[in-house]
């Protein structure tokens, strides 16, 4: 089974976890497309109703294309669900996000909700996380200065994340820097800490302690892995 096939199908899978009447976090990237994809269809095809809060602004403009009703966190008692993509997850589900220069809406939609649900196909699974680089949003004030700080604690090299011929700004309006550890991230909230300890830091794409189920698709089709497991 190609790539796409294995995203659309656990995408798809991770709809089980929104039932009528949820306030439900909306994230953002490949996979988590298909699952927007899947909401929408039961709103339209099932009459199923739900809230949606988005977690960037396309996934804001997919989500009112395929028919489902959303609103801003600030006005929901809290969310039931929020259902992302991730970049990276380990043995404890610790993940790496912000591929899709999100993080910083994602996490705050992350801990806002009562279960975090992962959708992801076989690819994202690590023993130990930093093969993909790490995502840091930083401010556009002195951003080569915390640069530079970011590879000072990390001790390897540190990237802005381009967008063409410039600098590729998130929704907040900030940039993102890339730190290319390699898979030596054995200490995920050591890690955040001291990265959100920069000044020029605004937020981090470790989101540790928050993920509660993985649904999972590989050529052996898809399974559910669960933190208690």
């Amino acid at each position: 089974m190609d790539v796409e096939a294995l995203k659309e199908e656990a995408g798809i899978a991770a709809c089980k976890y929104v039932v009528e009447g949820m306030n439900v976090g909306l994230g953002t990237g490949s996979t988590v497309k298909y699952t927007i994809l899947e909401l929408g269809r039961r709103v339209r095809e099932e009459g199923l109703t739900i809230v949606g809060v988005p977690t960037s602004i396309a996934t804001r403009d997919l989500a009112q294309e395929v028919g489902i009703p959303l609103a801003e966190l600030d006005d929901l008692d809290g969310l039931d669900v929020v259902i992302d993509g991730t970049d990276e997850f380990d043995p404890s589900f610790q993940l790496i996000k912000g591929g899709g220069a999100a993080l910083l809406r994602e996490k705050v939609v992350a801990q806002a909700s009562k279960r975090m649900v992962v959708v992801a196909d076989d690819r994202k699974q690590v023993a130990t996380l930093g093969a993909f680089p790490l995502p840091i949003e930083v401010t556009p004030f002195s951003f080569n200065t915390t640069r530079q700080a970011i590879e000072s604690v990390l001790g390897c090299n540190v990237s802005m994340r381009m967008d063409g011929d410039g600098m590729l700004k998130t929704d907040n309006g900030n940039y993102i820097a890339d730190a290319h550890t390699g898979p030596s991230i054995a200490d995920p909230e050591m890690t955040e800490q001291r990265l959100l300890a920069l000044a020029g830091v605004v937020q981090v794409g470790l989101f540790n302690n928050m993920c509660n189920v993985v649904v999972m698709a590989s050529d052996g089709g898809v399974s559910v892995l669960t933190k208690d497991d």
